[in-house]
């Protein structure tokens, strides 16, 4: 069953302490398919699932009814229909999405000027100006809820607890369509009983590792000397995982945000043709731009390919994620569809490059069940082994075959990361 089916919600029901509880954190429900929905009421009630429908086809979102079969964004058309056969696929309307985001916005911003936008669909919000005017932070949290469902037709759930760590949490449990106060003497009775997978950076990987500790609770992570947690995880995600388990986490709600690009590309000593060729650089661009943004500290939600051609017209074409990204695995399944859709095949092209744009630092944005983390974990292994050892160190497959004409050996041409 999908962990984000809403099976495990838990929201606050009466009075609660929240006096020392004045971050908030905003997330729309299932926001891509409750678009869907509200546009198409005929929608309702029935598992609706928002991607590509071709063979490539991703899931950018699906509705509570499709995400009890097991269906999540990120995953592969194909597999959620195995799961869910009678599921009714959409397409994807960005344009609608951003539309109702900014109303979305609009909304926090009439709260409290003090929101920190983390997607198109969450934001972190500081109320503690706001409680003289509007009320308590619960209160607050109430308020908002309405407005959202009263202006949009749409459903939100809201975290409200001491910090943003332990918010972007309460929020996640109380979905759908809840809200969650944790109080300030309350947040380690919260966070401690709840696996590890809920430490923002926790993927399949370090929870194998963290099992083998013997620790499968935020509290066995917290009650782990820090010393013995960086011999298995090494000191910075020992460090980062012994202050989320305790609850510390001292950022602020910020309202700046510098929007920056990471990019990559390369001129070909000759023209190219071979979509294998093509599909070789795009890999390895991917990856170099992954690394620069995680030693940014920086994820990416619009991915842009640039083409030039033989005669130097040069085309662009970009696609944004429901989720921000530092994997080099989406960045290059993204570049790839968007090569695939200009229909280039066979043109001579002399540069190829990849970028990352909308910027951000990671604020927690990513879902508590981030569907890229595994992958996440096996680059910054790689990350590690390349500091250590040099560039090079560490190469992926897909780039080491060649046939004797400087190609990559792939006479079915599969894609290295999909197979």
């Amino acid at each position: 069953m999908s962990k984000q089916d809403g099976s495990g919600r838990q929201v606050t029901t009466g009075p609660v302490d929240d006096s020392g509880s004045s971050i908030m954190h905003v997330d729309m429900d299932a926001f891509f398919a409750s678009v869907e929905v509200l546009k198409n009421p005929e929608l309702r009630g029935k598992p609706v699932i928002v991607g590509g429908k071709g063979p490539r086809g991703v899931v950018s979102a699906a509705s509570y009814e499709a995400r009890k079969y097991g269906v999540n964004s990120a995953m592969s058309m194909g597999l959620a229909l195995q799961r869910c056969p009678h599921a009714i696929v959409v397409p994807v309307d960005m344009a609608r999405y951003a539309a109702i985001s900014r109303e979305v916005m609009t909304i926090f911003e009439s709260i409290t000027p003090f929101v920190e936008k983390l997607s198109i669909d969450e934001a972190f919000l500081d109320v503690s100006g706001a409680r003289r005017l509007l009320g308590s932070p619960a209160e607050i949290g109430w308020m908002l809820r309405e407005k959202v469902r009263e202006q949009t037709g749409l459903a939100c759930s809201v975290g409200i607890a001491p910090s943003k760590f332990i918010a972007k949490v309460a929020s996640g449990r109380a979905k759908p369509d809840g809200l969650l106060v944790i109080p300030a003497d309350g947040v380690l009775d919260f966070l401690h009983p709840l696996p590890v997978s809920a430490l923002w950076g926790v993927g399949k990987v370090t929870e194998e590792s963290l099992t083998r500790l013997g620790l499968r609770t935020v509290g066995d992570v917290a009650a782990m000397p820090v010393d013995a947690l960086e011999r298995s995880l090494g000191p910075a995600l020992a460090q980062k995982l012994a202050r989320l388990s305790r609850g510390i986490d001292p950022r602020d709600v910020s309202t700046t945000r510098e929007e920056k690009s990471i990019g990559h590309e390369v001129t070909f000593t000759h023209d190219v043709t071979d979509p294998v060729d093509i599909r070789r650089a795009l890999l390895r661009q991917s990856e170099d731009v992954a690394v620069r943004l995680r030693r940014a500290g920086l994820l990416g939600r619009t991915v842009v390919l640039k083409l030039r051609y033989t005669d130097f017209r040069t085309v662009t074409r970009s696609r944004t994620l429901g989720e921000p990204t530092d994997v080099g695995r989406r960045i290059y399944e993204e570049a790839v569809a968007a090569y695939e859709a200009l229909g280039a095949a066979g043109e001579r092209v002399r540069l190829i490059g990849v970028r990352a744009e909308n910027l951000a630092e990671p604020g927690f944005s990513a879902a508590l069940w981030d569907p890229d983390d595994d992958w996440r974990d096996a680059e910054r292994t790689i990350d590690d082994v390349v500091s250590r050892y040099g560039k090079g160190s560490v190469t992926p497959a897909a780039l080491l075959g060649r046939d004797r004409g400087g190609r990559v050996e792939s006479s079915k041409r599969r894609d290295p990361f999909l197979e």
